[in-house]
């Protein structure tokens, strides 16, 4: 029987969203700043993201006494909402319980920014899950991955390119932050969130 109660223990009500692409070789990668995100969200929390749902690797966990499923897309950045969209149908959660934690070039290394919504910002990702949703009022962690090195640097190659090691320790310093950002927007209080670590 398919039908489910709602508001049970049992009933996902926030989606976190680490978003990147999937696949050895993009393992630490500028691109995959979600991913790294989400995956020390959950080693804080003792969470295994090893399920398969929603073209995604999934896990679930309570932060701030409420429900989370912590996802990371499997089909690839540019169609990212495919997965975003099926949970959120799944689940019927709103926009504005789903949280996406994504690399943001136009930010430097290691700067985080909070935001309640908006626009894609040319990330590809975030376009995906606001064009298939049809909406933009989702929140969103953006991290800092730094702009091109050179102008004429091809920005496929920039993102895809991983951190030097100077780098991956600028966004080791700032995890902490981005799962204290998430815990409070989950407790709804974003604005908190925005005034501690914007």
């Amino acid at each position: 029987m398919f039908f489910k109660k709602e508001n049970t223990s049992n009933s996902i009500e926030y989606l976190i969203v680490g978003l990147g692409n999937p696949g050895r070789q993009y393992e630490n990668t500028r691109h995959n700043a979600g991913f790294i995100a989400l995956d020390y969200i959950a080693d804080e929390l003792g969470v295994k993201i090893n399920k398969i749902k929603f073209k995604s690797t999934v896990g679930e966990t309570n932060i701030s006494g409420r429900r989370c499923l912590l996802m990371k897309p499997s089909t690839f950045m540019n169609l990212s909402g495919q997965a975003v969209t099926e949970a959120m149908r799944f689940y019927k959660i709103p926009p504005q319980k789903v949280i996406v934690l994504s690399d943001d070039i136009s930010l430097d290394v290691g700067v985080i920014r909070i935001r309640r919504k908006g626009s894609d910002g040319g990330q590809k990702g975030l376009q995906s899950i606001i064009y298939l949703s049809g909406s933009d009022e989702f929140p969103r962690v953006k991290i800092g991955i730094g702009k091109k090195p050179h102008p004429d640097y091809e920005l496929k190659d920039w993102v895809l390119s991983r951190f030097t090691d100077k780098d991956r320790k600028l966004i080791a310093e700032r995890l902490p932050d981005i799962k204290g950002a998430v815990e409070l927007i989950v407790d709804g209080d974003i604005d908190k969130a925005m005034n501690l670590y914007n």
